[in-house]
């Protein structure tokens, strides 16, 4: 009797394990290329002289679109970049505002001003 409900909480236990993997949200969307790391802060100050080149950004998520996830802010030193993911994750998980998470890819034009065009993110 003891071996039978042994058995089942092992099985029990490894089913939990497998569900949960299974249904969590999936939080790293594209592929890494190993860009060079730059400040958020120092992208916003000067994007035009960042232009054209791959970044590797981190930092806490300020803000992010409430309807699907599709972009976000990052802000440092009083500086604020948005980041848009449509390219990758146009339905990205939500709610992480708070929450860190490390971007690769380039400013371009947006708007009057610009953004960061994402290639890869990863949600910590």
């Amino acid at each position: 009797m003891k071996t039978i409900l042994g058995l089942c909480a092992v099985v029990l236990v490894a089913g939990t394990a497998w569900l949960y993997h299974a249904t969590r949200p999936k939080l790293v969307y594209g592929e890494f290329k190993g860009a060079p790391a730059a400040s958020v802060a120092e992208l916003a100050a000067h994007p035009k002289a960042n232009m054209n080149k791959t970044w590797s950004i981190e930092g806490s998520i300020a803000k992010q679109c409430t309807s699907m996830g599709c972009f976000f802010f990052f802000s440092d030193g009083g500086q604020e970049l948005r980041v848009d993911l449509a390219e990758i994750a146009m339905h990205a998980p939500k709610n992480r505002n708070g929450k860190r998470a490390r971007v690769e890819g380039q400013i371009v034009p947006y708007g009057d001003g610009f953004q960061f065009w994402a290639s890869a993110v990863e949600f910590k």
